[in-house]
């Protein structure tokens, strides 16, 4: 899968999902962060042996990530190489946006994907850097969706 590179889990206890998924199927974490999506605040982890990594969000019920006061599977995400295309090409196939980084400054989309019950998201490829800073310190490039434009 061309751009695949991570599995995300809302869930409403951070720690306990880190813990469980640490001693069930041995993986190892980055630090969690802190942060802000629009009026959206949140707590965020990703795995640490690279690609595909796993997310984990902890958010207060309601926002971006719905209804959070019960863990579950949010979205695959992918790497693209144009949002814009990317978007466009979702949406004319039947998969409706639910979300856009893009007001608040974040070039990521999420698309439902009623079939899996859950969301693709689509991250523009120029986040890529900053990702691997932060979550895969001298990890390797990986691969994009490339888009049609």
């Amino acid at each position: 899968m061309t751009g695949f590179y991570h599995v995300c889990f809302a869930v409403p206890d951070l720690a306990a999902a880190m813990r469980d998924l640490t001693a069930a199927a041995g993986l190892a974490w980055r630090d969690p962060a802190d942060g802000r999506l629009g009026e959206w605040d949140y707590r965020i982890v990703f795995s640490a042996d690279g690609a595909p990594f796993v997310e984990l969000i902890e958010a207060a019920p309601g926002g971006p990530w719905g209804d959070t006061s019960r863990p579950g599977f949010h979205h695959l995400g992918f790497w693209t190489s144009d949002l814009a295309a990317g978007t466009a090409r979702l949406t004319a196939d039947g998969f409706a946006e639910t979300f856009s980084g893009c007001p608040h400054g974040r070039a990521f989309a999420y698309h439902r994907v009623d079939s899996i019950g859950a969301d693709v998201e689509l991250v523009d490829r120029s986040l890529q850097a900053s990702f691997l800073d932060t979550w895969s310190p001298g990890g390797p490039a990986m691969p994009a969706i490339d888009e049609p434009t």
